[in-house]
């Protein structure tokens, strides 16, 4: 599946997913002082950016060290995007959320909610694909940080302007698209798989 900077940056936002982790980082800056929850937020997005842009950079090193494929990485990404888009769908009880004291730092927020495993499969994905472009996924990436960071600085604004129905009705949407998403992922693999078989 090849990739243009507008369809990495799509897919980027789709499984960063901003709208989706309005209420995550709600709950976790519940314990926060106002004023200072717009530096926490950019810090965490700061640091997803680096942790995503490592892996980036180290991310052909640690295929090659692990003897994993293109192919194999292709299958587990799509896999791993179904499973993130499914939890989209059809989230988890809200008892199962994460209660967080004090200010959160790193975990929850950077690393899983923003740069989790989805993420950090589609940059290798994306670099090992074509290496040659590293600097148009750096870019997508800096797009989809910059989005990340606008929509989670707004999100009281944004809950009271569109209303909790309709931004659970937005993450459902993106949801369903990156269903879709991963299943052509899969799909394009199984396809690639079954062409090298011995005939």
């Amino acid at each position: 599946m090849t990739y243009t900077f507008a369809s990495a940056t799509i897919l980027l936002l789709l499984i960063t997913d901003p709208f989706g982790n309005i209420p995550i980082f709600a709950n976790a800056l519940k314990n926060v002082a106002p004023a200072r929850r717009p530096w926490v937020i950019l810090r965490e997005i700061l640091i997803a950016f680096v942790v995503l842009l490592t892996f980036m950079f180290v991310g052909e090193s640690f295929l090659r060290v692990m003897n994993l494929s293109e192919l194999s990485l292709q299958i587990a990404g799509g896999v791993v995007l179904f499973l993130i888009a499914l939890r989209m769908i059809f989230p988890p009880p809200a008892s199962e959320a994460v209660e967080v004291v004090g200010e959160p730092l790193i975990v929850p927020l950077a690393i899983p909610a923003v740069a989790g495993p989805s993420a950090m499969a589609t940059v290798l994905l994306l670099v090992s694909q074509a290496p040659e472009r590293r600097m148009e996924w750096i870019g997508a990436l800096v797009v989809t940080m910059v989005v990340g960071a606008i929509v989670l600085l707004m999100a009281e604004r944004i809950q009271r302007w569109l209303g909790e129905r309709v931004v659970i009705a937005v993450e459902r949407l993106m949801g369903l698209i990156l269903v879709a998403v991963a299943v052509e992922m899969m799909l394009r693999g199984i396809k690639s798989f079954v062409a090298q078989l011995p005939g």
